[in-house]
């Protein structure tokens, strides 16, 4: 049950064996190349456990495996089984002493920093309930990331430092000229109002990063719909970012348009719709510019199907959206 095998290495080792003695240096190779000393060791059915304080930082660490230093192979605790060194106990007893007090200020800051967390959402919470309208079915937001990828290891992710709440919506779907209209709202995104078929990211696949407007999604401003499922889990969630009123930026005369069936209606009472993955359409009172909706590339068809129902409309190749968009004011 102690034993395990090392597959790099290709060594059984046994854990339940003991092979540091207490106040005895090792070494971490291969990452930190920090030195460590034993201050404790214990041992349970799964082994032993080494308890191990950092010489340089004085954080508490723990190991399962420490091996000889002429056997290195990878990254691990090593020790010098040819030279071992010691600590004298009294600077062990005094090097503990120093770690627990750090680790007591570390738990104490750790525990302020949750309650401020806490009164922050509780702001936010309110707050947030009051400006999200009753309609809303999406929140559109602006988040700012920064890249903590590591190429050398093919490592590729990113950390969200700051959210902006933009608006909302009263669709669900995708549209990046919504997405564009709300960018203007914050100084940081404006860059991002101005049409760019570059900065329209289509990731709605397994592992993808879903519909973003943005250069990347590793760095820098991006902007993206989060669709409200529940009003009440939708509120948790933004409580801590509108707990900063800096962190809301809506336009006093920028509020939620009257709700339409799909994505927004505009001349001639016309609805544009996201049709397909490759089309658009528009429905509607389309007579009055059909000779436009013509030009613009449109194919009139009496027999499309729209959520459950058959319609009369205008099918568009895709890439015709935004020329759609700009046309019917929904930029």
């Amino acid at each position: 049950m102690s034993k395990i095998f090392l597959l790099g290495a290709n060594k059984e080792i046994d854990r339940a064996v003991q092979v540091v003695e207490v106040n005895q240096v090792i070494q971490m190779e291969g990452y930190s190349y920090h030195s460590y000393v034993v201050y404790d060791i214990t041992k349970n059915q799964w082994g032993i456990t080494y308890k191990l304080i950092n010489l340089t930082t004085k954080d508490f660490h723990t190991a399962d495996i420490i091996r000889p230093l002429k056997e290195k192979f990878g990254i691990g605790f090593y020790y010098d089984s040819d030279n071992p060194q010691f600590m004298d106990s009294f600077e062990v007893a005094i090097l503990l002493q120093e770690a627990q007090a750090k680790a007591n200020a570390e738990a104490d800051e750790e525990e302020k920093e949750r309650i401020r967390v806490e009164e922050v959402k509780a702001i936010g919470s309110k707050r947030f309930a009051e400006i999200l309208p009753e309609n809303a079915l999406g929140v559109i937001v602006a988040r700012l990331k920064r890249d903590e990828s590591d190429s050398q290891t093919d490592y590729f992710t990113s950390k969200t430092t700051r959210t902006v709440i933009l608006g909302f919506s009263t669709h669900k779907r995708d549209i990046f000229s919504e997405m564009r209209k709300h960018a203007s709202n914050f100084e940081e995104t404006t860059y991002l109002a101005e049409y760019n078929a570059d900065y329209e990211h289509r990731e709605k696949y397994s592992m993808g990063a879903g519909y973003y407007l943005g250069e990347s999604k590793y760095s820098g401003w991006i902007i993206e719909k989060c669709p409200i499922y529940q009003r009440e889990s939708t509120i948790k969630e933004f409580a801590y970012t509108a707990g900063d009123e800096d962190n809301i930026r809506i336009k006093k005369n920028d509020d939620v348009p009257p709700p339409s069936d799909n994505n927004g209606t505009s001349k001639a009472n016309c609805t544009l719709v996201d049709y397909s993955a490759k089309a658009v359409a528009v429905f509607g009172e389309t007579r009055a510019i059909k000779d436009e909706l013509k030009a613009m590339g449109g194919k009139f068809n009496s027999r499309l199907t729209f959520n459950g129902k058959r319609l009369a409309g205008w099918i568009f190749s895709k890439s015709q959206e935004q020329r759609l968009a700009y046309y019917f004011g929904l930029n």
